[in-house]
């Protein structure tokens, strides 16, 4: 199984902006996904998140639409959300997401990262 390891996460202030990576430890071929999740405290883990590593399809929940943009880079293995105008509403542990079966992805998870946004 892949194995996904993520950086970025961090405090930021509303109306700010931080980039997540994620970077897989093998090669991924065209058939294969990955995504970003996300569970803040007292929720159900969400979608947030995804593309194609082949076509470069994205997928975004509503919540992200126009704010957020995941991006691949398929030299270096990696996966990264850009989010921009953040709300104390984002705030929750992202988990970077791959597979080839589900879209948006989950078959492997990363151990996920902190983001937290102060108003």
């Amino acid at each position: 199984q892949v194995r996904l390891v993520e950086q970025g996460g961090g405090l930021v202030q509303a109306g700010g902006s931080l980039t997540l990576s994620c970077t897989a430890s093998e090669r991924l071929y065209s058939s294969y996904s990955m995504g970003w999740f996300r569970q803040a405290p007292g929720k159900e883990r969400e979608a947030v998140a995804a593309i194609r590593w082949g076509t470069g399809r994205t997928w975004y929940a509503n919540s992200a639409k126009g704010r957020f943009t995941i991006s691949r880079d398929r030299a270096e293995n990696t996966v990264n959300l850009q989010m921009s105008n953040l709300t104390p509403e984002d705030t929750a542990v992202y988990y970077c997401t791959g597979g080839s079966r589900d879209w948006p992805p989950r078959e492997s998870w990363g151990r996920g990262t902190q983001v937290t946004v102060s108003s």
